[in-house]
């Protein structure tokens, strides 16, 4: 079977193995994406030129993952890259190529990613590093149950099912009243960025079968929502704060992830960002969210974003094969951010679908 066509079995029996009860998922109300008519296939957004930059990026994080002693599956001894957040994208970028934990040309890395990140889980379920060598908050928290998710739906293994479990307990009671979450796993205060990093791992868990009360998904909802402003765009904070294209990105993927596809606040947050011209700071973290707000919008909005953003992350790749000049966290998060975005039309991730 040739990788596209493992791929798609892949991606496609995800929901078979997770059970009936992922299809109920209040965090994932099914939806067939089809786009539009004229929406440009993977085969004409995803050109030559591109495949070869998404090749280069992963090769390049592949040589940069540690490959023995007691950080095996990191992407660093130091910083960034020695956290569960940088393993976790790089995780989540080999993924998206097509290869499975185990299969595929990147599947050993795939398993020394999972086999970091589970190393890490605190019997809280907290997400950390646990030898505090690295400074780390709920951030890798989030991408670490996002993509720990991931790979409990491809392999059902009851080792990843567990820490999973534990995880997603830990981010529900920590969950402040308002429905957000903040850098510490306590329920105290809240910001916008934190809680999309929550909200899409709590749907990633929840489309294995794994419960998550609905009852943290209205506020969630709720949180995001009175962080909107009137022209579409989010703050930081529900009770104000900075606006910013990183934010009004996150904050229109938070709704599709929580199940809202349609409605004024998508439309209104849609309008901002196309109009935005892709500005604002903590590049590849913008880019990762307004990617997948505009796919799954679809249609013209798709047609519009990925091309001009393909073109640019193409010229901007460094001689080594990743984007270091780009990363506000290092060049392995910067790689894995690139490589999960050019990647995103090949659509093999269920939790990037809509």
């Amino acid at each position: 079977m040739d990788r596209r066509k493992f791929s798609l079995a892949v991606s496609s029996s995800f929901l078979a193995l997770s059970g009936a009860d992922a299809l109920a998922s209040p965090f994932r109300c099914p939806r067939d994406r089809k786009g539009s008519p004229n929406e440009k296939s993977p085969a004409e957004l995803i050109t030559p030129e591109t495949q070869k930059a998404i090749d280069r990026g992963l090769g390049y994080l592949a040589g940069r993952q540690i490959k023995n002693g007691r950080n095996r599956g990191a992407f660093g001894n130091s910083s960034y890259a020695a956290g569960v957040a940088t393993a976790s994208l790089g995780g989540l970028a080999f993924m998206a190529s097509g290869c499975a934990p185990g299969q595929g040309k990147y599947g050993r890395n795939i398993d020394a990613c999972i086999d970091f990140v589970l190393s890490q889980v605190s019997e809280s379920g907290y997400i950390s590093r646990t030898d505090n060598a690295v400074h780390e908050n709920m951030y890798g928290h989030g991408f670490g149950m996002l993509f720990l998710s991931q790979a409990y739906g491809m392999t059902r293994k009851a080792e990843i099912g567990d820490k999973l479990r534990k995880a997603v307990r830990l981010t529900c009671t920590t969950q402040n009243p308002a429905g957000g979450w903040r850098y510490q796993p306590s329920p105290t205060d809240a910001d916008l960025s934190i809680t999309v990093c929550q909200i899409m791992g709590l749907r990633g868990a929840r489309d294995t079968g794994i419960d998550v009360p609905d009852d943290v998904r209205k506020k969630c909802i709720d949180y995001v929502l009175k962080s909107q402003n009137k022209d579409g765009s989010f703050r930081y904070t529900m009770q104000g704060g900075h606006t910013t294209f990183a934010m009004t990105a996150a904050g229109v993927t938070s709704l599709y992830s929580a199940g809202i596809y349609d409605g004024e606040p998508v439309v209104k947050a849609l309008e901002w960002l196309q109009n935005s011209g892709r500005n604002g700071g903590h590049y590849f973290y913008s880019q990762y969210y307004a990617t997948q707000a505009m796919w799954h919008a679809g249609g013209e909005h798709w047609n519009k974003w990925y091309p001009a953003l393909r073109d640019e992350l193409v010229s901007k790749q460094d001689a080594e094969g990743g984007w270091s000049r780009e990363s506000e966290a290092g060049p392995e998060y910067g790689a894995a951010m690139a490589c999960i975005v050019l990647q995103i039309p090949l659509n093999y991730l269920p939790v990037f679908s809509a």
